[in-house]
C-alpha cells in the first residue's frame, strides 16, 4: 500500500509557474514509477508526466511538454510537477500516482496506476 498526498495548488494568473508536490509514505517509493494526471470539469482524467524509478526517464503529455518538469526526490519520498508559463486550460485537479511497472502497461494509461492521491485544484485565470 502507498498513501500519496497532493499539495500546491492554487489560484494563479496565466502566465504564473505553480511547483506541485506530492508526498508519499508505506511501501517503497522506489518501487514505483510516479505519475501526475489531471481532470477538468466536464473531462476524463487525461496523463500529464510521469517519471521512471531512477528517475533517468520522464515522459510528457505534449500539451505540457517544454513548460513543465517532473522530479523525485527518494531520500523525502516526494515527487514534484513543475508548470510554467500556466494557461487557462491547464485549470483542473491534478493527481499524483504510483504504478508498479508490469508488462503490458504503460506509462501513459491511468489505468495502470495502482494508487492515486485525493488531487489539488489548480485554477488558471486569463
Amino acid at each position: 500500500q502507498v498513501q500519496l498526498a497532493e499539495s500546491g495548488g492554487g489560484l494563479v494568473e496565466a502566465g504564473d509557474s505553480l511547483r506541485l508536490s506530492c508526498s508519499a509514505s508505506g511501501r517503497a517509493f522506489g518501487d514505483y514509477t510516479m505519475g501526475w494526471f489531471r481532470q477538468a470539469p466536464g473531462k476524463e482524467r487525461e496523463f500529464v508526466a510521469a517519471i521512471s524509478r531512477n528517475s533517468m526517464s520522464t515522459y510528457y503529455a505534449e500539451s505540457v511538454k517544454g513548460r513543465s518538469a517532473i522530479s523525485r526526490d527518494s531520500a523525502k519520498n516526494t515527487v514534484a510537477l513543475q508548470m510554467n508559463s500556466l494557461k487557462p486550460e491547464d485549470t483542473a485537479v491534478y493527481y499524483c500516482a504510483a504504478r508498479l511497472p508490469r508488462s503490458g502497461t504503460t506509462w501513459y494509461s491511468s489505468g495502470h496506476y495502482d494508487y492515486w492521491g485525493q488531487g489539488t485544484q489548480v485554477t488558471v485565470s486569463s
